[in-house]
C-alpha cells in the first residue's frame, strides 16, 4: 500500500515544484516581502541602485531612427521598493504594509524613447499636409510615441494591458522655450498575468524596424 502511493506522492510534488506558477516573481506579496521591500528602499545607497538595475534593460543606440533607450520590467515588490526609496519625511514599515493593503498588485513596464539625428524635433511635413511644402521642416507631434507598437508576451502567450498611456519628455531652459527630446510610455498588466520564466516587450518602430528585451522572471522578486 505504501510503496503504491510513494510514486504517486513523488509525482504531485515535483508538479507543484516545477508548475509554470514557480517560476515568475512573487504575488501576492507576504507580510515579509512588504517589509523587505520596505527596508531595502530606505537604504538609499548601492544596494538599492543594483537591486533596481536588474529590472532594466539598456538598449544601445541604432544606426537610425527613434532610440528606444531603456525599457523596465517592474515587480510588485520593486515598486514597492521603489516607492519607499521616494517617499520624503516619516514612512514605516508598519504603514507600508497598510499602504499596500488590498492595493490590487500589477506589473508596470516603462519605455523611453529618446530622439535621434535621424528622428530629431522637426521632421519633413507630410506630403499629404496641404499647409506645407513637401520639404518643409515642421515640429514633430508631442504624442509621436503613439505611433509605435508595444506587444509584450508571458512566454509564447500575448497579453492586453489593463493601462496603456504616454508622456511627451522636454527640455526645458530658463525661458520659457522647452524642446522635445523623447517620451515615456507606461503599461500596466496584473501581476497574475506573468506565469511563465520570461516576459518579452517587442516593439515595433514607426520605420517598421523592431526592439526586443526578455526578462527572466526567476530572477527578479
Amino acid at each position: 500500500m505504501t510503496s503504491f502511493f510513494r510514486p504517486s506522492l513523488a509525482a504531485l510534488t515535483a508538479a507543484l515544484l516545477f508548475s509554470p506558477s514557480t517560476f515568475a516573481f512573487q504575488s501576492p506579496l507576504s507580510d515579509e516581502a512588504v517589509r523587505e521591500a520596505y527596508f531595502l528602499g530606505q537604504r538609499h545607497d548601492e544596494a538599492y541602485a543594483r537591486f533596481l538595475d536588474k529590472y532594466t534593460k539598456h538598449l544601445p543606440l541604432p544606426k537610425s531612427g527613434p532610440h528606444i533607450s531603456a525599457i523596465t520590467f517592474l515587480t510588485p515588490f520593486a515598486q514597492l521598493t521603489q516607492y519607499s526609496n521616494q517617499i520624503i519625511g516619516n514612512y514605516s514599515a508598519q504603514q507600508a504594509a497598510l499602504d499596500h493593503r488590498n492595493q490590487k498588485e500589477v506589473v508596470q513596464i516603462t519605455i523611453k524613447i529618446l530622439l535621434t539625428e535621424s528622428y530629431g524635433p522637426l521632421m519633413i511635413s507630410p506630403a499629404n499636409d496641404p499647409t506645407h511644402s513637401a520639404a518643409s521642416l515642421i515640429p514633430r507631434p508631442s504624442d509621436f510615441w503613439k505611433d509605435f507598437d508595444v506587444q509584450v508576451f508571458d512566454g509564447e502567450n500575448s497579453l492586453d494591458p489593463s493601462s496603456f498611456d504616454g508622456q511627451p519628455d522636454f527640455h526645458c531652459g530658463k525661458g520659457s522655450s522647452c524642446s522635445l527630446y523623447g517620451a515615456t510610455m507606461v503599461l500596466e498588466f496584473p501581476a497574475e498575468s506573468f506565469e511563465s520564466s520570461d516576459a518579452i516587450v517587442d516593439i515595433t518602430i514607426p520605420e517598421g524596424q523592431h526592439v526586443t528585451a526578455t526578462f527572466n522572471l526567476s530572477s527578479l522578486r
